[in-house]
């Protein structure tokens, strides 16, 4: 009788760790595809970054500046 009662808690652990292992590749495959999308999303951001460099003049924005250009729209 023993035996059995062993047995039968070995195979329960044994299934007990089989369901975490399942969990554990689940959330893994998630935090992957996770990495995955921030990563494209760091690529796209940085092309933008390189674009918008490439717009603003070379001396930057310390160049000569009309007043008149920094009035709000309303006036």
């Amino acid at each position: 009788m023993a035996e059995a009662t062993d047995l039968d808690s070995v195979l329960q652990r044994l299934e007990s760790l089989e369901i975490k292992a399942s969990f554990t590749e689940d959330l893994l495959d998630q935090l992957n595809m996770t990495i995955y999308q921030q990563q494209g999303l760091i690529d796209r951001l940085t092309r933008e970054i390189l674009q918008l460099r490439q717009q603003v003049p070379e001396g930057g924005l310390s160049g000569p500046r009309d007043l008149r250009d920094e009035l709000p729209p309303h006036y």
